[in-house]
């Protein structure tokens, strides 16, 4: 997975894998979703990010295992 910010036109790529691109669907005005051959999201276009996270401010937590006890 990468992750690009692009100050210049204050745009958010995510890419998820390098999978060919057959199809981009816009899931809203500021939202675009590329897809691969089986409809499965390669990518994910965030145009005007600053108004919808925090750029400057990244973090990534992988949780290994949840536990599902009830007590």
């Amino acid at each position: 997975m990468e992750i690009k910010y692009f100050n210049d036109t204050d745009t958010l790529l995510l890419t998820f894998n390098s999978n060919p691109v057959v199809a981009s669907e816009d899931v809203s005005e500021n939202l675009l979703v590329d897809l691969d051959q089986q409809g499965n999201p390669v990518a994910l276009t965030i145009e005007h990010a600053r108004l919808f996270t925090n750029v400057d401010n990244f973090s990534f937590q992988r949780i290994l295992h949840q536990s599902t006890e009830v007590n």
